[in-house]
């Protein structure tokens, strides 16, 4: 496993949790059913695109979605942001749908908005990314589709 560059901030919660890795399926059960305002990154505003659809179900199941994409004003219904950096509230899941090559940056941004969980859909998953997201006291989900954990635990 990679060890985090210097300069990536890996500060605890303050209630100095580290954050884990999240696969078995009461816990994921136990994330989504505490979580009320989902971040999106890479939310196209094309609907037949799969963050498109997954992104409306789980916004029809009652979720707050923060759209993260730039470029965009509002997708959803939901004003958008270019990045994670520029949500001005409170955001308890960052769900990623973007390249693969690109995580690592993103969960390096997901840092200061300290959510309690950072979730890489199906074919997303960075050990590197993982680990500087739990030293910062974020839960990480990897390789798996939230609309389907969604579909299948919380019903």
């Amino acid at each position: 496993m990679s060890v985090p560059s210097h300069n990536t901030p890996t500060a605890k919660r303050q209630d100095g949790r580290e954050g884990r890795l999240v696969t078995d399926d009461g816990d994921i059960r136990r994330l989504l059913k505490a979580t009320a305002t989902i971040a999106v990154l890479g939310l196209s505003p094309k609907p037949e695109r799969d963050s498109h659809r997954i992104a409306a179900y789980l916004q029809q199941q009652g979720y707050r979605i923060i759209p993260v994409r730039g470029a965009q004003r509002k997708i959803l219904g939901e004003k958008a942001y270019g990045s994670l950096g520029e949500i001005p509230e409170r955001v308890d899941l960052v769900n990623a749908f973007v390249n693969p090559t690109r995580i690592l940056p993103h969960a390096r941004e997901a840092v200061a908005l300290s959510p309690r969980a950072f979730w890489m859909q199906t074919g997303i998953e960075n050990r590197e990314a993982a680990e500087i997201l739990r030293r910062a006291g974020i839960d990480v989900v990897m390789d798996r589709c939230i609309g389907v954990a969604h579909a299948l635990l919380c019903k």
